[in-house]
């Protein structure tokens, strides 16, 4: 589930605001994981229509699969053009954080994700291949300011 915030069970909201924001501060993170600030896009009636994860910095495996940002938009929003809405005001989100250079990524199947991030100023870096054949399209860009 990209991005993985929305596995989360929100019917304790006051437990998952406290968790993002021990996540956001490196506090009790799993084995492997990175500082991450979690942001959301909703609309004039306060209904979320999309979240997106900034990782703070990369490990090996976010280096080769999972990039700096991940995003997703609620199904019943998407092809309107909030994807790339999104991931610009993430990179404007990840230059406060004080990453300059950020590694987008997307699944070679996933055409719309790829043309958000080209969109956004990607530029294409190699392809990283999984164990299960899966492709991995990896781009950079450079973070904005406001």
């Amino acid at each position: 589930m990209v991005p993985w915030v929305i596995s989360k069970d929100p019917s304790d909201f006051q437990g998952m605001l406290k968790s993002l924001s021990d996540s956001e501060k490196g506090i009790g993170l799993p084995e492997g994981w990175v500082s991450d600030s979690t942001f959301w896009l909703v609309n004039d009636y306060d209904r979320v229509l999309g979240a997106v994860n900034i990782r703070h910095r990369l490990t090996e495996q976010l280096f080769n699969a999972g990039g700096h940002i991940g995003y997703g938009i609620r199904p019943s929003e998407r092809q309107k053009g909030l994807a790339t809405i999104l991931l610009k005001l993430s990179l404007i989100e990840a230059k406060k954080l004080g990453v300059k250079d950020v590694l987008v990524v997307c699944d070679a199947s996933n055409i719309g994700s790829e043309k958000t991030i080209v969109k956004n100023g990607g530029k294409p870096d190699s392809d990283f291949i999984e164990e299960d054949g899966n492709v991995i399209k990896r781009y950079w860009i450079k973070s904005v300011c406001e």
